[in-house]
């Protein structure tokens, strides 16, 4: 009993001095730190429950995804060598002696075709519950402009191992960007760092990988979380319509830690793909040798390499493939600027039109891209 009121009466001071420097260290920082206005907002904010809750949730797993392509990015820069003698060699090196380098290889590969999957989902969700609606039109334009720069660093990120795959289709990628009107050759010539795939283009293709997309995609990534925050979760129109009353759930801790537990899911998932099914290196590019058969470019360019592969070589007097080319910007043009174009949303209203168009465009993806792997 001695021992045991003596071993209290010493935890105690130390228990409550701990606690004293803690909170000393605190209010130091709160002093010189103004963040208390941030601190009570997070205590404050709410996010609507309802029977679309569950679609909150993928802006969360897109940005995690994109958390762990910049972690593994920087991994694989201490080894990546972006010229075209060393390129294909530095990625074989990391792969067979660098300890677990395949693994953060085949997570950094895997992991970004995951995260363009969950921004189609989470893009497609959004635009179903009409989520772009006033005062969000901003909020979606920077969420469809970081969904092109993701499919712009699948493709940048293709031809940094130099293998024979990743060099005919960047090849074939970049020969489609001559087709578009006056400023086409110009932009490949741009990307190319002349007029054919060589060194020169590695080197731009690797700026744009490392340096280029990342600042732009941080920066509306910064625009997208501040207004996503300041503007809290939109509830769908016709949760509106039927919900009297919307139950609220505190942002911290309850959604916040579902988020966590999410991203701890979807990271043991990762590893799980990356361990069973490695990203393979193939052979090293060989710039004289015949394109192979098969060549195609990843999932989410297939839809418009299969549009542009079937379409006539003239329609009229003008070639099929620009026609095809002006078209998907077209439509890209019309998807940042839905929130615009779509009135009725913003008065409460649903319109059937634009639901027929984003079946339409789940069900052409989907046919052209399975159409692509028969």
């Amino acid at each position: 009993m001695v021992e045991r009121e003596q071993t209290t009466q010493i935890h105690r001071p130390g228990s409550r001095d701990s606690k004293e420097a803690s909170g000393r260290i605190t209010n130091w920082l709160l002093e010189r730190y103004k963040v208390q206005g941030i601190l009570d907002f997070m205590q404050h904010k709410t996010v609507p429950m309802h029977r679309h809750t569950i679609w909150y949730y993928l802006g969360g797993m897109t940005l995690f995804f994109f958390i762990v392509q910049v972690i593994t990015g920087m991994l694989l820069l201490f080894y990546y060598k972006p010229t075209a003698e060393t390129a294909f060699e530095s990625v074989q090196f990391l792969m067979t002696k660098v300890r677990f380098g395949w693994l953060i290889r085949s997570i950094h590969s895997w992991s970004a075709n995951l995260m363009i999957a969950a921004a189609f989902i989470h893009l497609f969700s959004v635009f179903f519950l009409r989520a772009y609606r006033k005062p969000r039109e901003l909020t979606w334009v920077s969420g469809v402009l970081m969904l092109f720069l993701a499919m712009g660093f699948g493709f940048s990120g293709y031809l940094l191992p130099w293998n024979e795959l990743a060099y005919f289709a960047t090849k074939v990628g970049t020969e489609i960007v001559r087709d578009i009107p006056l400023i086409g050759h110009t932009i490949m010539k741009l990307l190319r760092g002349g007029e054919d795939v060589t060194g020169a283009t590695l080197n731009r293709f690797f700026a744009i990988h490392v340096a280029i997309l990342p600042a732009t995609f941080i920066l509306l990534l910064g625009f997208h979380l501040f207004a996503v925050q300041l503007q809290g979760m939109s509830i769908p129109i016709s949760v509106e319509k039927t919900q009297k009353k919307i139950k609220l759930m505190p942002f911290f801790p309850n959604f916040l830690l579902r988020d966590l537990l999410g991203w701890t899911i979807a990271l043991g998932c990762l590893a799980a793909i990356a361990a069973l099914f490695p990203w393979e290196l193939g052979k090293k590019a060989d710039p004289f040798a015949p394109t192979p058969m098969g060549i195609r470019p990843e999932w989410y360019f297939l839809f418009m390499f299969q549009t542009l592969k079937i379409l006539p070589a003239k329609i009229g007097f003008i070639e099929g493939e620009l026609i095809g080319i002006l078209g998907f910007g077209l439509i890209g043009i019309l998807v940042i600027f839905v929130p615009f174009i779509d009135k009725a949303s913003s008065r409460g209203e649903l319109n059937r039109w634009v639901t027929i168009f984003g079946l339409i465009a789940i069900g052409y993806i989907l046919f052209m891209t399975g159409l692509a792997y028969m």
